[in-house]
């Protein structure tokens, strides 16, 4: 019987992980430009790290997590986010310091959700955080950040929602008035927004159901129970981004799938993605750290979902970077070929050639087709007679004229017809 992928986990075949090197690359250069750092953390975690974290009411908590039992009766999970592990590796490896830290992530993470189109099962994130830090300027340089990315990736129609859920007293008077509102509308609500309603009302704002947007369409908004510091850092937030020309739009109603955001959220749309629309998001999470059992910390962070973005490049009909030809292929004209040319090839690599050896028994004629077809610049060809002399013959693929070079020269002759 054969043996296939699981459902909602895909191979990433070469063709395709040539763009995700790209996207990769291009995210850590932007990052490490700003002084962020890379951090590696498990994919397996305590699945308290995470009730604690995203919060009981969430899908992600109640619906999603792949969850399991090990052998020592522990109760385990693989990720569903970064931030939680990132947080708990903070506290865990004293990584306080005097300044902020600032980290990125690159990785794979895993929500038991029904998979369709840009939403696998395992899935892969890119992200950064900023911990050890409440201002504002943090805030709009992490928004900016994520836009400069999107600029060097040549990415364009996307658009930025940003709205300021206040501090943990201003979500519980949102929350309070939201239950009143809500309550007396209960029959109205999706089975899920009527428990939601029980156990954590603020998560019915993130409810897509069309009848449940309806009913939210006029509840209390966030921005109207902002106090006065929250108020004052949320304008501070919109006036940066103002100045760094970044346009952005309000959504009163945007509370992001995880409860320990406060502040700052903010979600990043493409067109190009159909209904699941977003392409990244992120927000501020002032308490998280304290939650933890580490100090009062100010952080931020964001992710971007990796498909998804590559998703958006494609919709923009981006090209991605080309598969680069070789420079050498080098053709044997018989076995006894074998042993020189794979000797040879050993310091062309180390000079940094890119170069092919043939050890399939094809004959000189299919040999040149395949160097052709690798795109191969020059093709080296070890015959008998002109190893005894300590030649080979050096074909230019691009004029076709053909000269014998000495082998002890062939890096040099290379490198230089590049």
């Amino acid at each position: 019987m054969a043996i296939h992928s699981i459902k909602g986990m895909r191979d990433i075949l070469p063709e395709e992980a040539r763009l995700w090197q790209f996207v990769e690359r291009t995210a850590r250069e932007v990052f490490e430009s700003s002084g962020y750092e890379e951090i590696r953390t498990p994919i397996l975690e305590e699945t308290a790290l995470f009730r604690k974290s995203i919060g009981e009411g969430t899908d992600i908590v109640s619906k999603e997590m792949y969850t399991f039992t090990d052998k020592g009766g522990r109760s385990l999970t693989l990720r569903p986010e970064g931030t939680a592990p990132i947080v708990r590796s903070y506290i865990e490896n004293r990584m306080a310091a005097d300044d902020v830290v600032k980290l990125y992530y690159v990785g794979p993470m895993f929500r038991s959700e029904r998979p369709q189109k840009g939403r696998s099962r395992q899935f892969h994130q890119i992200g950064m955080e900023v911990i050890g830090s409440s201002s504002p300027y943090f805030d709009a340089g992490a928004i900016f950040l994520m836009t400069n990315l999107f600029k060097k990736l040549a990415l364009s129609d996307f658009k930025i929602k940003i709205c300021s859920l206040g501090c943990a007293k201003d979500k519980e008077k949102l929350a309070k008035e939201l239950g009143a509102y809500l309550t007396p509308e209960k029959n109205r609500l999706c089975p899920d927004c009527k428990t939601r309603l029980k156990k954590n009302v603020l998560r019915t704002l993130d409810c897509k159901v069309e009848s449940c947007r309806s009913v939210l369409r006029n509840s209390p908004k966030a921005k109207d129970f902002l106090c006065g510091s929250c108020g004052g850092h949320y304008k501070k937030v919109k006036d940066l981004l103002a100045e760094l020309k970044i346009d952005f739009t309000e959504d009163a109603n945007m509370v992001r799938g995880l409860d320990y955001y406060t502040n700052t959220v903010f979600e990043v749309t493409h067109p190009g993605l159909g209904a699941q629309d977003a392409i990244a998001a992120g927000g501020r999470y002032d308490n998280l750290v304290e939650d933890f059992g580490g100090k009062k910390t100010g952080a931020f962070g964001f992710a971007l979902g990796t498909e998804r973005l590559l998703m958006a490049l494609s919709s923009e009909k981006k090209a991605g970077p080309q598969k680069k030809g070789l420079d050498l292929y080098v053709a044997t004209t018989g076995d006894k070929m074998y042993t020189e040319a794979f000797k040879a090839v050993i310091p062309l690599r180390e000079n940094g050639i890119f170069c092919e050896v043939n050890f399939q028994g094809r004959s000189l004629k299919s040999q040149m087709r395949q160097a052709n077809k690798k795109e191969a610049r020059f093709v080296a060809i070890f015959g008998d007679e002109e190893l005894k002399r300590g030649e080979v013959a050096l074909r230019d693929m691009k004029t076709s004229e053909q000269r014998n070079v000495k082998l002890s020269d062939l890096a040099k002759e290379v490198r230089e017809g590049l």
